[in-house]
């Protein structure tokens, strides 16, 4: 098997690996070549950790950072690649986001489910955001076939279009290429829509991703050398794919999800499945228990003043109804002290541990630098930005999340950092077991 032009950049990334596993990933859709486990493969860290420590004023954490920098560095189950987990620089959702997430020590990793015309189970974070993460606009063929179809922009109105994975069949989608997340609201053409990644990112990597159908990720993600776990998350339908879609209802949905997996043997105990739709935790608490009991209730009902009280409200009910998982974003989590100056734990968290619920939270490393996320009212940190200035400060916050309200995993948009931070700490994520 000969290397590839994204093994050399994984390898080029990973400066802390000891070794590099041989894997050999084509950059074709059809007959991929999924890596073997290798008894010799490390885990390693690009230079992010280490910067982030750098930008940190002095402190008993830094120092505490600063004492781990040479390892031993393990897979982490508290660290969990979002989209795959290595979203911050490549394309999200494909076999190069998970791979990246993997060889960062993530020791979940994601698969967002959406269905396909012909009831497919594919990897994609909507069911209708291929016209921002694909390049199906530049397939005329498929382009004819999007929800609405791309108009260029002109002196009144931008650039639009919709694409959906249920405008297409697995077998259409999977001649996709995964892009980053992004569009140029004033293209004329379906080739100057694809740019508009946000510039904290980039388009190194951005040379066709290797898209997923949720059965290959399922052989790429058991086919890692370490013990991997699996976090699938059930997408609820947008208002333009209405359900039933064509005789197709949300249970069947639900349920062909985690028949997948029991079609495949993966044991419940390492499939982390997740919903926003409440109906769908129920639905796997009542009919498959095995998944059900550690299935991630996905929270984002409060997102105003009056809605966070009632999300705050709404949490010994969650757990009375035999949920063990909440999972919200962290700026549920975070306030600050009436100064602004000190992040602590808030409402959110605090109810959540007395519900006895355990949590999850979401998204790190989504956001661009931090000295910038006040004035920019970024939403991961509309909660507490307001004490936040530097990028040294993501440690900080992971500090109060993990060590002060006492986390059981956190969600990544680069791996990394998480698992560095997991390492240093001996945090062990969560585990099956604990559910009962």
């Amino acid at each position: 098997m000969r290397a590839t032009v994204f093994e050399l950049a994984v390898a080029a990334l990973a400066v802390g690996s000891v070794k590099a596993a041989a894997v050999a990933l084509e950059p074709r859709h059809t007959d991929i070549e999924y890596p073997l486990p290798h008894a010799d493969y490390y885990i390693g860290f690009d230079p992010r950790p280490f910067y982030i420590i750098n930008n940190m004023t002095n402190s008993t954490l830094k120092t505490k950072l600063q004492s781990c920098e040479n390892g031993p560095f393990r897979i982490s189950m508290f660290s969990i690649g979002h989209r795959g987990g290595g979203t911050l620089q490549f394309p999200e959702e494909t076999v190069e986001s998970t791979m990246a997430g993997a060889r960062f020590g993530a020791g979940i990793l994601e698969c967002d489910v959406s269905f396909t015309k012909d009831r497919g189970l594919v990897c994609r974070h909507s069911l209708c955001d291929l016209h921002t993460t694909t390049n199906i606009l530049l397939k005329p063929e498929l382009a004819a076939k999007c929800t609405v179809p791309f108009t260029p922009a002109n002196a009144t109105a931008p650039a639009t279009a919709l694409c959906c994975t249920s405008d297409i069949t697995t077998a259409e989608y999977m001649t996709l290429c995964g892009k980053q997340d992004g569009f140029n609201a004033s293209a004329k053409t379906p080739k100057d829509y694809q740019y508009g990644t946000p510039v904290w990112r980039t388009e190194l990597y951005d040379t066709c991703g290797t898209v997923q159908t949720l059965d290959s990720y399922i052989t790429l993600v058991d086919s890692l050398p370490g013990y991997r776990n699996f976090t699938p998350e059930l997408k609820t339908p947008p208002p333009q794919v209405p359900m039933p879609f064509n005789g197709y209802t949300q249970q069947q949905y639900a349920r062909d999800m985690l028949d997948t997996f029991v079609r495949r043997g993966i044991d419940p105990s390492r499939v982390w499945a997740q919903s926003f739709n409440p109906p769908d935790i129920y639905q796997w608490l009542q009919e498959y228990p095995a998944f059900g009991k550690q299935a991630v209730f996905l929270d984002e009902s409060g997102d105003t003043p009056d809605t966070y009280a009632a999300a705050v409200a709404a949490l010994p009910g969650i757990r009375a109804k035999g949920v063990n998982i909440i999972s919200p974003p962290i700026n549920y989590l975070l306030t600050t002290t009436p100064d602004n100056k000190t992040i602590i734990p808030s409402a959110y968290a605090n109810a959540s541990k007395a519900a006895g619920l355990d949590i999850i939270a979401w998204t790190f490393e989504r956001s661009g630098p931090l000295a910038n996320v006040f004035a920019n009212q970024d939403y991961y940190y509309s909660t507490f930005g307001q004490a936040v200035h530097t990028d040294g400060q993501l440690y900080e916050i992971l500090d109060v999340l993990a060590n002060q309200i006492g986390i059981k995993g956190i969600f990544s948009d680069w791996s990394s950092t998480v698992t560095y931070f997991a390492n240093c700490f001996k945090l062990k994520g969560p585990k099956s077991s604990d559910y009962k």
